[in-house]
């Protein structure tokens, strides 16, 4: 099994907190006085940086959510009380895709932006990236990070990077053919484009010498019937990894699946506690991902509310990393889940039952009242060919497994939008009609 950094990847966990520990303590010396929000902000709860003495002092310290940094940034623009050092060190500047509301500005110090690289390292390493490979990145390479870390990983493995940005799907395809691309990053949703524009232009997916996906920026490669169906059209193996602008890239999913994602734990601190009381769950259960990024310091995030759904296991891997693992990767979100006729529905749940129909193009849910009454719609696009037919078995299988028959409805071809990135499938709307 490759690594990025066998010496930490391999830590017993005891000297792994340790090294968290330290890293922890340096972290908070370092913004005591210098960060002006993570200074104010443990002031005001009677904490300094000496107070933390162990891991479990961290709790201590008051949770972050995006509403304070958005806050923050809004009363203190562009680039709010976040940042630890004068503007004219840092370097690179990001922000959040801005898909629910105005996006987050990131800016990045020189050191944070190698912190990315390690980070990303370690994501392509346990895809099993080396030296040989060539890295297609299929990715406009706009203000969102997305990527555009990806290509430091790749450069700190030695992997030959070949950006895709400023070309069409069709164009991404014939390029990745000509440089013999082994590795394609995209998210989810564009893997499967790619595919779909590939059976429309007779272009042979196999003539492609792909080996791996590794798939970010929204769930799918963590939803077994989205990851089979990625697998099955590009004969590669799939790999999961999730991250964030605002904290960082966090973990990974290795060689040896299915096991779950890998937290990257030299370089992070993971909390699950319980949305609602924001206690901590027990091993196996399932609670909010709260995080600590160890090495970013110029745009830090302390106990950081992810709003992401996980459960984690410390059992040790197949691969030999120690490290905890997410198992099934990023579950949902606290804030996704929607109850339709006193049946809760998750978006991730819902897509793994329509991805096991081979004859599904492309999907539109809709949550909606009709006459007070909760209603969920779900629009679907069948590939050239499938029989209309499947409708109906749709409808059925959705039927049984949420206990209540969604209105299915089957639309013309190309009615649907097709995504690149950040895929918005699942829409709510609650004023009555």
């Amino acid at each position: 099994m490759p690594y990025f950094d066998h010496a930490t990847e391999t830590l017993p966990r005891e000297r792994l907190q340790t090294l968290q520990l330290q890293k922890l303590q340096a972290l908070m010396r370092e913004l005591w006085g210098k960060n002006r929000f993570y200074t104010r902000k443990w002031q005001a709860a009677g904490m300094a940086p000496e107070d933390i003495r162990s891991l479990d002092h961290l709790a201590r310290l008051p949770l972050t959510t995006k509403h304070e940094l958005m806050t923050d940034q809004a009363e203190h623009g562009p680039f709010g009380n976040n940042i630890t050092y004068p503007i004219e060190q840092y370097v690179r500047f990001h922000q959040t895709s801005g898909t629910t509301g105005v996006p987050l500005k990131v800016p990045d110090t020189e050191a944070d932006w190698q912190w990315w690289g390690r980070c990303w390292g370690h994501v392509l390493a346990g895809a099993g990236v080396t030296a040989a490979d060539r890295v297609f990145m299929a990715f406009s390479f706009g203000p969102f990070v997305g990527f555009w870390a990806a290509t430091e990983g790749a450069r700190r493995l030695g992997a030959l990077m070949i950006p895709g940005g400023g070309r069409d799907s069709l164009q991404r395809l014939e390029l990745m053919r000509e440089a013999g691309a082994t590795v394609l990053c995209c998210t989810p949703t564009y893997a499967l484009r790619l595919a779909e524009v590939a059976r429309e232009a007779g272009f042979d997916l196999a003539s492609i010498p792909l080996r791996a996906t590794v798939n970010a920026g929204e769930p799918g490669a963590n939803v077994p019937a989205t990851k089979a169906r990625i697998e099955e059209l590009w004969r590669a193996k799939c790999f999961d990894h999730a991250g964030a602008t605002e904290v960082g890239a966090h973990s990974f999913e290795c060689e040896a699946q299915p096991g779950g994602t890998h937290l990257i734990e030299s370089e992070f601190i993971a909390e699950i506690l319980d949305p609602a009381t924001g206690r901590p769950v027990a091993e196996g259960s399932r609670g909010e991902l709260v995080i600590t990024n160890l090495g970013r310091w110029g745009f830090p995030v302390v106990r950081y509310r992810t709003g992401d759904i996980v459960r984690v296991t410390t059992e040790r891997c197949a691969c030999g990393r120690t490290s905890l693992r997410f198992e099934g990767g990023i579950l949902g979100r606290a804030d996704d889940m929607v109850t339709v006729r006193g049946v809760n529905v998750f978006p991730a749940g819902v897509e793994n039952i329509l991805r096991r129909f081979a004859e599904i193009e492309e999907f539109r849910i809709t949550v909606h009242k009709v006459r007070q009454m909760d209603e969920m719609d779900v629009e679907i696009e069948l590939c050239e060919g499938a029989d209309p037919n499947v409708i109906h078995a749709i409808a059925e299988r959705l039927d049984a497994m949420l206990s209540f028959r969604p209105r299915v409805r089957h639309l013309p071809r190309n009615a649907l939008p097709r995504f690149e990135m950040k895929a918005k499938r699942f829409h709510v709307n609650r004023e009555a009609a």
